[in-house]
């Protein structure tokens, strides 16, 4: 950690500590609309290490010429995922937010052929079923962000037998939307929609920012709060043209 970071990172844990504490998705919209000029800066002092993770599992499994894969960035933010996915060779990326503040970011890096103003739960995401090779979605599925019930618009604009890739937090104080999560992950699997590739813990996926987020025992992960990421392939198109397999209601949370 650099002395710059070291030098903010009580008032990145203050202030990221109480995103956490936002369970109303207007409010946390908000929160990031005002958090977007410095959000860079406070993740890396976190050592927030999501977005390289993420992108690294999900370029392992796609097939092909990296450029020509066509990757939907989901509640991209200031353009994390973004960054990883073109020093990987992935040209091709749309990114979606909530925030018009984090979309201001992410429009300044130039990196996306195309940006969206989207509140996922609220409203669907702006591309035609079976646009995407591939879609990744890293830290917004937690409570007062995008709800589990959005999870199956992710698979409506991915391609057949295309990629999702989606994280989560697994530390104590996002452990009830964590099981609300895989519920809706495992009835999407058993109605047929896709299939699980990999479910992949992470030990140190960001600093915590208190102990409630952290829980007891902690020390012995230095400080670290724990996460993981997923990998889905959405089933190949068997049945005749426009039908789907029937999807049970995902679980809400």
């Amino acid at each position: 950690m650099t002395r710059e970071e070291a030098g903010r990172l009580p008032q990145v844990l203050t202030r990221v500590g109480a995103s956490h504490g936002i369970t109303d998705q207007a409010c946390k919209l908000r929160f990031y609309d005002d958090w977007a000029p410095e959000y860079d800066q406070d993740v890396a002092a976190l050592k927030y290490r999501a977005p390289c993770l993420a992108v690294d599992c999900l370029s392992r499994a796609l097939s092909g010429a990296p450029h020509d894969a066509l990757i939907l960035d989901v509640a991209c933010g200031t353009g994390l995922v973004a960054v990883e996915l073109q020093a990987r060779g992935f040209l091709q990326v749309h990114g979606v937010d909530g925030s018009p503040e984090m979309l201001k970011q992410a429009q300044a890096r130039g990196l996306y052929h195309r940006l969206s103003l989207c509140t996922l739960g609220q409203e669907p995401l702006p591309d035609p079923e079976g646009t995407f090779d591939a879609v990744i979605m890293v830290g917004a599925l937690s409570e007062g962000q995008v709800p589990c019930s959005a999870i199956p618009e992710l698979l409506r604009v991915t391609k057949p037998g295309g990629l999702l890739c989606l994280t989560t937090r697994s530390n104590p104080s996002n452990l009830p939307y964590k099981e609300a999560l895989e519920a809706t992950f495992d009835s999407l699997e058993q109605a047929g929609a896709w299939q699980c590739l990999v479910a992949q813990p992470v030990e140190h996926w960001e600093l915590g920012t208190s102990e409630q987020e952290t829980g007891l025992g902690t020390c012995a992960n230095d400080g670290f709060i724990s996460g993981i990421i997923y990998l889905y392939r959405k089933q190949e198109r068997s049945q005749g043209e426009g039908e789907r397999p029937s999807v049970p209601a995902p679980v809400e949370h």
